[in-house]
């Protein structure tokens, strides 16, 4: 094995690492709820994500979702 191919296993292993921290990150954001309104970027009030576990608009943005479909 020469250097080049443990330079490759060193950026593959710390991809790795990287892609499952992203991963546990989302899932712990999925279980809790968002803070912020993915659509507009306002704070989602504390008893809406608690009642809503996972969601990921406020009151607003919700509303105008589901009156466009």
């Amino acid at each position: 094995m020469d250097n080049a191919d443990r330079a490759q296993d060193l950026i593959d292993q710390r991809l790795e690492q990287a892609l499952a921290a992203r991963q546990a990150a989302g899932q712990l954001v999925g279980m809790q709820g968002r803070a912020e309104c993915e659509d507009c970027g306002e704070e989602i009030p504390a008893a809406r994500r608690e009642r809503l576990p996972g969601v990921a608009t406020c009151v607003a943005c919700q509303t105008a979702r589901e009156g466009r479909r």
